[in-house]
C-alpha cells in the first residue's frame, strides 16, 4: 500500500472553533471530517488553523498519519511530545533527537499557547534533519514569552533539552538552555529587545548600538518590529557575515575600528544627534532585567533547581541578568561557571585584580566576547553570588564547537564554545576535586548563548587558523 499524503492545512471555514474537555467537535478538514481532540477546559474562540496538530483524527481515506511517540495528540506529525504535568504546569516534554530529552514550553499547535515570533533561528548543519527528530523542531514549537506589562517581548520562551553527550563528558546531567534558538540566534534579544521596546515607548526616533554581533542583530531584530529606523556599528572583527545578516534586518551598518570598544566609540558619539538613543549591548539596568527572565523560564521548567550553571562571559551582561534572575526566584546559592576565552578574559583579570581591568587588546577568536573591559556590574555581581572565572584556549572553544556539532547537531560560535570546552575538557571535574563545587552534583545547567555568527565554512576556517586537523 503506498503512502498516504500528508494533507494541506487549512482554516475551518466556521472561523472559531469551540473546544471543551471530552467534547469532540466536527471540522471540515481538507476534503474530510475529522473529531478534534484538542484539550482545553471550557476554552472557547480557538481561531487556530484546523490542522492535525490540534489533535485531529481523521474519518476519511486522507488521514493524517498517527505520530507513535505522541500518547497526547494521536495523528499530530508536528513535534512528538508527551506530557507528564498539567499544561498550566509548563511541563510539556519532547523528544528532540537521539541524545537529548527537551523541558518545553506548551506548544503553538494547542489552544492555550501562543504563537511564535518568526525566528531567523539557528545555524544548523547542512544534513541536519528537518521533521519530527530534528531540533529545527524545537524552536518551531517554542511560544511567544508572555509580556510583564501588557506589552510582548520579542523573546520566546525557549526550550530546555538535557544533553545525553554532555551528562557523559561532565559526569553528571547537563541541561541545555537553548538560546540559539531566539529570534535574533541569542540570548541578546531578551534584554536589548526590552530595553528598545523601553526607549520606542520614550519617543525614540532612532536607534544606534555598537555591536560585535548579536547584540546588533538583537537590536536590528527590535528596531524591525517597532518600526524604528537603526544603525549598528560594528568592528571590522565582525566579518562579512554578520554585516550582511544586520543589513536584511533593515540596519544601516557602518564598520568603524577593529575591536568593540572602538566601534562603541563611534555608537556614542552618533548618539548625541537629537531623536537617537544609544542601546547598550550589556551594561545597562534595563537589558540585565530582560536577561533575568531566562532564570525565571527555568524555575517554571525544571523540576529543582540546578547545582550550578555555566554561562560565557563577554561584555558581562548575561552574568548580569542570570545573577538578577537567580536573585528573583531564591537561587542565588547557585554557583555561576563563568566562562571566557583567554585574550578576552577581561572579567577574569578583574576578579584577579579586585577591580575592573582593561586589557590591552581582543586577541580572541571568540569576537563574541571581546569587551576589553567587563561591566562594573558583573564584577559586582561576583561579590552577590558564588562565581568561579574559567579561561579556556581558543583551541578549545573550537574544538568544543565542532563536537558539539557533531553530537548534537546544532552550530554554535566560539563564544559558546567556550562555556561547552568548561564541560567537555573536564574542568567541572577538576572545580569539584578542589573543593570549589559540590559533589556529587544532580544537575549542571548550561546556558547555550548563541549561534548567529558562524558557518561552517568559518568553522574550518578558525580550525585552519589555529591549527587544528
Amino acid at each position: 500500500m503506498g503512502s498516504r499524503a500528508a494533507p494541506q492545512l487549512s482554516r475551518c471555514p466556521g472561523g472559531v472553533l469551540q473546544h471543551s474537555l471530552g467534547q469532540g467537535t466536527e471540522i471540515p478538514y481538507s476534503g474530510f471530517t475529522a473529531v478534534c481532540l484538542a484539550l482545553g477546559q471550557n476554552r472557547a474562540q480557538c481561531g487556530a488553523p484546523c490542522a492535525p496538530c490540534l489533535g485531529c483524527v481523521g474519518s476519511s481515506a486522507v488521514s493524517p498519519p498517527r505520530d507513535s511517540l505522541c500518547p497526547l495528540l494521536p495523528g499530530c506529525f508536528s513535534l512528538a511530545r508527551a506530557t507528564e504535568e498539567p499544561p498550566a504546569a509548563a511541563g510539556l516534554r519532547a523528544r528532540a533527537g537521539p541524545s537529548s530529552r527537551s523541558h518545553l514550553p506548551p506548544p503553538p499547535c494547542l489552544p492555550w499557547a501562543q504563537p511564535a515570533p518568526r525566528s531567523t533561528g539557528p545555524v544548523l548543519a547542512e544534513d541536519t534533519p528537518r521533521g519530527p527528530t530534528g531540533h529545527q523542531s524545537i524552536h518551531c514549537q517554542a511560544m511567544a514569552a508572555r509580556p510583564d506589562e501588557g506589552q510582548k517581548p520579542f523573546h520566546i520562551v525557549s526550550p530546555i533539552l538535557e544533553s545525553l553527550s554532555l551528562s557523559k563528558a561532565a559526569g553528571t546531567k547537563v541541561f541545555m538552555k537553548l538560546e540559539n534558538v531566539q529570534p535574533s540566534g541569542s540570548f541578546k534579544i531578551r534584554g536589548i529587545g526590552h530595553l528598545c521596546q523601553d526607549a520606542a515607548k520614550k519617543g525614540c526616533r532612532h536607534l544606534v548600538c555598537s555591536s560585535g554581533g548579536n547584540a546588533g542583530l538583537a537590536a536590528a531584530y527590535a528596531a524591525q518590529k517597532l518600526g524604528l529606523p537603526i544603525t549598528v556599528v560594528v568592528p571590522s572583527s565582525s566579518g562579512p557575515t554578520t554585516v550582511r545578516k544586520l543589513q536584511e534586518l533593515g540596519a544601516t551598518v557602518e564598520v568603524y575600528g577593529k575591536v568593540w570598544d572602538d566601534a562603541n566609540s563611534r555608537a556614542q558619539e552618533l548618539a548625541k544627534t537629537e531623536g537617537w538613543v544609544s542601546i547598550p549591548p550589556f551594561d545597562h539596568p534595563l537589558v540585565w532585567e530582560g536577561h533575568a527572565s531566562l532564570v525565571r523560564e527555568l524555575k517554571d521548567s525544571l523540576e529543582a533547581k540546578p547545582d550550578a550553571m555555566v554561562v560565557a562571559v563577554g561584555g558581562g551582561g548575561l552574568l548580569a541578568g542570570v545573577v538578577a534572575g537567580l536573585q528573583q526566584v531564591g537561587w542565588q546559592d547557585v554557583p555561576i561557571i563563568a566562562a571566557e576565552t583567554r585574550g578576552a578574559h577581561s572579567f577574569h583579570e578583574a576578579l584577579q585584580a579586585g577591580q575592573l581591568v582593561t586589557l590591552p587588546a581582543i586577541t580572541s577568536v571568540a569576537t563574541g566576547l571581546g569587551a576589553r573591559t567587563v561591566a562594573a556590574r558583573a564584577l559586582q555581581c561576583a561579590r552577590e553570588c558564588p562565581v568561579l572565572s574559567q579561561v579556556v584556549e581558543d583551541t578549545e572553544a573550537v574544538r568544543a564547537v565542532e563536537q558539539f556539532l557533531d553530537e548534537e547537531r546544532m552550530l554554535v560560535e566560539p563564544a559558546c564554545g567556550a562555556a561547552l570546552a568548561v564541560l567537555y575538557s573536564g574542568r567541572l571535574q577538576r572545580l569539584q576535586s578542589e573543593g570549589r563545587l559540590r559533589s556529587p552534583l544532580s544537575s549542571v545547567l548550561l546556558v547555550l548563548c548563541g549561534g548567529s555568527n558562524i558557518h561552517t565554512a568559518q568553522l574550518r576556517a578558525l580550525k585552519s587558523r589555529l591549527g587544528l586537523p
